[in-house]
């Protein structure tokens, strides 16, 4: 029976892909004219396509005055990164079987994937009987001695029953409401449900969106999502895939089941390419198709070209961050035969805390202070402006706070005086800056720093890697920060005109479908002879931190002063649209401190004395003098006179917007 497109992708489980659909009325656009934008625009009756995946490319809101109300007061479209959170609307259609349910719902292992819906009537179910007030939440689905069931639970009386219901069980079944917040994201994903609409609620808008239309509609005003994806479809006779959109005026026949497929051109993504046994490398593939401007060397890889894909591995990766204050923060991956070398700049430290999670991880740790601290108490000293210190070791001191013994961390620092070391002691809570004194003017490989140094370590490109592909991008940053060690996959490639110059293709990263060729019999190689330095956007950086980091546990929170240990602040109630928070203080703009492109350093050398030069003269009361003016940034600001301290100032300001992540363990 032939239905629309729209129709057959809003029903199609992605688990049955690929399908192949006969064309029963076409659709046409200005004559001859076969593709605009990108996407197919003549589709003749009769054509025959295969549909290899599809994903969604914007949503379609119809917004409602209420929930009681089906008038459609306006319609908008939501970027895919719209920044809103909402609660879903239970469906209040019935389902008349568990079949049903499953066949709709989106079921799997995380919480988005766990559908609740309560009976109409009593069910009985191995000696359990769920009344018609209880939620049945639906865990898994489940294969018994040969019958397909859902694993569902109840709670009663605190305790978690657990049974399991066959997809044929029959009943009348309503979607239970749903209290959680979620993102449009989390939605499209999760919640769209399938032959069915998805009524919402927006309760937040974080961020500068535009939300006017939002406010006339009232507090509880509801909108259908409705979203609309990129189909994508190779024709027969034809090698590159073509998309069209779902919502294109166009009737489908599924004929998989009475169509040979094999007379498609067989197209694999490099996740698929990545997927095959070892013993079936060296190919040779054909791209096919490569979204363009997602990967820095699109030249290479596109369609029509060969390239040749010598074997698949799993590459050592640094994660390194440029840090700068007066423009968003870079991210790299740099691979471990990077053949550039670096110099170690000075680390920042916000608070005395990180000082003592450094000191774990280094036999000296030399800082300045950044920041002055006045203690209240006379069991800990106070810190000025330019003080210099030798981290020592961790320890608790016992104070007396309004008449009572309190137990606090404290740090213990040799203070330096010219040629005098003072012993002194600071708590953790102590919300001072420090910058760290570095002396080291060695050049390193980046080997050489994962051996000797732990992570997060501050460092500078002195010397570039001359075998990079195209242009070292890590020589034009300021300060790198190495941050953490992953593995990573990858495909041992290169051109087919110019096999010798072999790179390192990311797996997870890239959007690229290619059609293999044959097996190549010609020399291969085992390591790359090209460096292929990644730059990642943040949610790539993000993901790669949060798949590398997912089993260690976060650090501890810094320890509170105890006049406040025991006070808790009152969150205001966020209105629909949280506004900017006020400017905070970065300590990474006091790296401009640490000096410009020519790597001079704030702490480059030491006196007779041991004290830091900065500008290379100290007045006579042994302070140090700076002198400077603001970058181009305008944040950072450094002044002096003599006989004072050095003192800086912050003006950089970071806009941190939280959305709530209701995580619950499973």
């Amino acid at each position: 029976m032939a239905t629309s497109l729209e129709q057959f992708i809003n029903t199609l489980d992605p688990k049955t892909l690929p399908r192949v659909l006969q064309i029963q009325s076409g659709y046409y656009y200005g004559g001859s004219i076969y593709e605009l934008f990108g996407n197919e625009c003549s589709i003749s009756t009769g054509d025959i396509i295969k549909v290899i995946g599809y994903k969604v490319t914007k949503v379609l809101a119809y917004m409602n005055g209420s929930t009681e109300s089906n008038e459609v007061l306006a319609t908008t479209e939501l970027p895919l990164d719209f920044p809103g959170l909402f609660k879903v609307v239970a469906d209040k259609r019935p389902y008349c079987t568990i079949e049903e349910i499953i066949r709709t719902l989106h079921v799997g292992p995380t919480r988005f994937g766990h559908p609740s819906f309560h009976s109409a009537n009593n069910l009985d179910v191995a000696g359990i009987t769920i009344s018609k007030d209880d939620e049945i939440l639906i865990r898994s689905i489940e294969e018994v001695n040969g019958v397909t069931s859902v694993n569902c639970g109840v709670i009663r009386k605190g305790h978690f029953h657990s049974f399991l219901l066959p997809l044929s069980c029959e009943g009348v079944f309503y979607e239970c409401p749903d209290e959680k917040i979620y993102t449009l994201k989390e939605i499209l994903e999760w919640k769209i449900p399938k032959s069915r609409s998805r009524a919402v609620i927006l309760t937040e808008v974080i961020g500068t969106c535009d939300i006017k239309q939002f406010y006339q509609l009232g507090a509880n005003a509801t909108m259908i999502l409705k979203p609309v994806y990129d189909v994508q479809a190779i024709m027969q006779f034809r090698k590159d895939i073509v998309h069209l959109q779902s919502d294109l005026d166009i009737e489908v026949l599924d004929i998989t089941n009475n169509f040979n497929i094999k007379c498609f051109i067989q197209t694999l993504t490099i996740h698929d390419v990545f997927e095959l046994t070892t013993n079936e490398f060296p190919m040779i593939a054909e791209i096919i198709e490569h979204v363009a401007g997602e990967y820095a060397h699109c030249n290479l890889l596109s369609p029509g070209k060969k390239i040749i894909i010598h074997k698949k591995d799993q590459a050592d990766r640094i994660i390194a961050s440029e840090l700068r204050s007066d423009s968003p923060n870079k991210h790299f991956l740099i691979p471990d035969t990077y053949k550039g070398k670096f110099k170690r700049r000075p680390r920042c430290f916000p608070t005395v805390y990180d000082l003592k999670v450094a000191k774990r991880e280094a036999d000296e740790l030399h800082v300045v202070a950044t920041k002055p601290f006045q203690s209240a108490y006379k069991e800990f000293s106070s810190i000025c402006v330019g003080d210099q210190f030798l981290v020592k070791q961790h320890h608790f001191c016992e104070i007396m706070d309004k008449g009572k013994k309190t137990v606090v961390e404290v740090l213990t620092f040799l203070k330096i005086n010219g040629k005098a070391r003072e012993q002194v002691t600071i708590p953790l809570y102590a919300e001072g800056g420090f910058l760290e004194v570095v002396y080291d003017e060695r050049q390193y490989y980046i080997k050489e720093l994962c051996k000797h140094f732990h992570f997060p370590l501050n460092v500078k490109v002195s010397v570039r890697d001359l075998f990079a592909m195209g242009e070292d991008i890590l020589a034009s940053t300021s300060v790198l920060q190495l941050e953490e060690h992953i593995t990573d996959s990858y495909l041992l490639v290169s051109s087919y005109d110019s096999p010798q110059e072999v790179w390192e293709l990311p797996v997870h990263r890239l959007n690229l479908s290619v059609h293999i060729i044959g097996s190549f019999q010609g020399e291969t190689f085992c390591l790359p002879t090209k460096t292929n330095i990644e730059e990642i956007n943040k949610e790539e950086y993000y993901m790669v931190r949060r798949y590398e980091g997912q089993v260690q546990r976060p650090p501890p929170r810094p320890p509170k002063t105890p006049l406040f240990a025991c006070e808790s602040a009152e969150r205001e109630s966020n209105p629909i649209f949280t506004e900017n928070p006020t400017p905070v203080e970065d300590c990474r703009a006091t790296l401009e401190l640490q000096g410009d492109c020519q790597g001079h350093v704030l702490c480059g050398e030491k006196d007779k004395g041991g004290n830091v030069e900065v500008s290379g003269e100290k007045d006579k009361g042994d302070n140090v003098e700076v002198s400077g003016e603001k970058d181009k940034g305008d944040n950072v600001e450094v002044s002096s006179e003599k006989g004072t301290a050095m003192t800086v100032f912050c003006k950089d300001e970071i806009h941190q917007h939280t959305i709530e992540n209701h995580v619950e363990d499973i």
